[in-house]
């Protein structure tokens, strides 16, 4: 599957992402867009070409290497497929937005979200099969771009505005007081 380049992936994040539109906009605009369904397609080959690897090659690579590589081996591949699922599960909620199974506001708690990473520089063993790494900087790649997205939808989105700030504050007091 051929990546989605940053010069594409920003034009047409700019498509979806205009100024001054509200969240709930912003996310269904997002998730019945074009970038969505490329990055959705992207994501998915992604988790399934990596899955191929570590089942097949990966685990064969994994067996000719010393101990110290192995176990770092090992960590790497549990930090990919972590990283892997997270995006996976990211865009299995906008998908779920998009087919109207989950609200953009449901979509919006924190559970859902994709969380800032420690960026790395170099892998932690330098003996791991290149394959490997291939796929480290691949998802990290991903990851980033759709953390990219994840901001721009939840946090730069302007809040929904209150229909009439008055009942807005009733509702909160009777929220506050149990009415």
């Amino acid at each position: 599957m051929t990546e989605f380049s940053s010069d594409a992936h920003d034009a047409a994040a700019e498509a979806v992402f205009t100024a001054g539109r509200d969240r709930e906009t912003v996310v269904r605009d997002f998730a019945a867009s074009e970038l969505f369904d490329r990055t959705f397609a992207e994501g998915m080959a992604l988790v399934e070409e990596t899955a191929a690897y570590l089942d097949g090659d990966g685990r064969r690579d994994s067996k000719l290497l010393s101990r110290a590589t192995a176990l770092a081996y090992a960590s790497e591949s549990m930090k990919l497929t972590t990283r892997l699922m997270q995006i996976a599960s990211w865009l299995l909620v906008q998908r779920a937005v998009r087919e109207g199974d989950m609200t953009p506001a449901a979509a919006a708690e924190p559970r859902y979200r994709l969380a800032d990473r420690k960026t790395e520089v170099d892998p932690t063993h330098p003996d791991l099969p290149i394959a490997l790494i291939e796929y480290l900087v691949r998802t990290d790649r991903l990851y980033d771009r759709a953390l990219h997205l994840d901001r721009r939808m939840y946090q730069d989105a302007v809040e929904d505005a209150p229909l009439n700030p008055v009942q807005s504050h009733m509702d909160r007091l009777a929220a506050a007081f149990g009415n």
